[in-house]
């Protein structure tokens, strides 16, 4: 809670609501290769424009009824589901953190891990022009805001590194592409933010999350060993939870792991 901010925090989540209107048009348009700016928005079905009275985060979706003005046809839950999502995450966001100017760093790191999510379980695809420049702001932010210059090159290099070895190994092994560049990227990303000792945790939940996913996905839908799920969506939100309690959750590996009584 911020002393000398108070109430703070739920301004910043009311404005979570705003940017997840915003997020919803990089989810669908970035993978695409479209501007995020030009055209303004519009019905996907009948391609109108949508005129900002009916653009206001989740209001106008219920007066709406859930459909669009024009064509009638029924405009996706989801779009809704994101904009109280991205506030929420902001809100959780600005409790756990002190609100000074190193704030936006890290609502802009965790605004795209939801559109990576979405937009890997979507067409399993990372944008690279999310996670490169997140690489950049991620290290401005852990490496010189905070001093940790050489932790966030680090978990770059950790994060980037360890997913790039896994994905080579695994092509020369199975002779086809087991892990794309994207996960890399974002791995990368995600390291410069948290630094290298957090990043394999990071790394190691994902993974076991992704196995028993995997596991049970074989079980139920029978579709066999090489049937292929985006990793990303385990990736990004364990990466998210990272920024909130990573370091504790680091600290209880050592005690509870590496020190022995």
């Amino acid at each position: 809670m911020n002393v000398w901010a108070p109430h703070m925090e739920y301004v910043i989540g009311f404005f979570g609501l705003l940017v997840g209107s915003f997020l919803n048009v990089c989810v669908y348009r970035l993978p695409r290769n479209q501007s995020v700016v030009f055209p303004p928005s519009r019905c996907t079905r009948c391609k109108k424009t949508i005129a900002w009275w009916d653009n206001i985060p989740v209001v106008s979706y219920l007066l709406l009824a859930g459909r669009c003005r024009h064509c009638r046809k029924s405009i996706s839950l989801r779009y809704p589901l994101v904009e109280l999502t991205t506030a929420a995450i902001f809100l959780w966001v600005a409790l756990r953190f002190p609100f000074d100017w190193t704030l936006p760093f890290l609502l802009y790191y965790s605004a795209v891990l939801l559109v990576v999510t979405l937009t890997d379980y979507d067409l399993q695809l990372i944008p690279d022009s999310l996670t490169l420049p997140g690489i950049v702001i991620g290290f401005l932010y852990f490496g010189v805001a905070q001093g940790e210059w050489a932790n966030s090159l680090l978990g770059i290099l950790a994060g980037g590194g360890s997913l790039f070895l896994i994905s080579e190994v695994y092509l020369k092994v199975r002779k086809r592409e087991g892990m794309g560049g994207g996960d890399v990227k974002l791995a990368a990303m995600m390291g410069a933010f948290l630094g290298w000792k957090v990043i394999f945790l990071v790394l190691f939940l994902s993974s076991l999350a992704g196995g028993v996913f995997g596991i049970l996905l074989l079980l139920v839908s029978r579709k066999g060993g090489g049937y292929a799920f985006p990793f990303g969506v385990f990736l990004a939100p364990i990466g998210f939870l990272a920024l909130l309690y990573g370091n504790i959750w680091f600290e209880w590996y050592l005690r509870t792991v590496l020190i022995q009584p």
